[in-house]
């Protein structure tokens, strides 16, 4: 399986309500530094028709929405989570409440 396979395959398993951080998806795979590389696959689903894999869960590591400008509107990002129960401090999604942190791979 191939790291953007993993990368999504991750994404996958976010709870419904739960948001994770690109460096902890980096983290799970062995990227360590390999944030971008989760944002690099997660963009590459923004440009598709997968709506399999929800990147609306995937925040930065301040909770901020920097993937925000992928999606149809700046907005649908947050709408989505809050459609969740998601809660916000200012712009920043609540991570004491909602972070969920992924399981090691392999």
């Amino acid at each position: 399986m191939d790291l953007y396979d993993q990368i999504h395959n991750i994404v996958r398993a976010i709870p419904p309500g739960k948001v994770t951080t690109y460096g902890h998806i980096a983290a799970a795979i062995g990227a360590r530094s390999g944030a971008r590389l989760v944002g690099w696959a997660l963009n590459a689903v923004a440009h598709s028709d997968r709506l399999d894999i929800p990147c609306h869960r995937v925040v930065n590591r301040l909770g901020e929405l920097s993937g925000r400008m992928h999606f149809e509107t700046p907005f649908v990002m947050r709408e989505r989570l809050e459609a969740e129960d998601v809660r916000f401090v200012g712009d920043a999604v609540d991570l004491s409440r909602h972070l969920w942190i992924p399981p090691m791979q392999g």
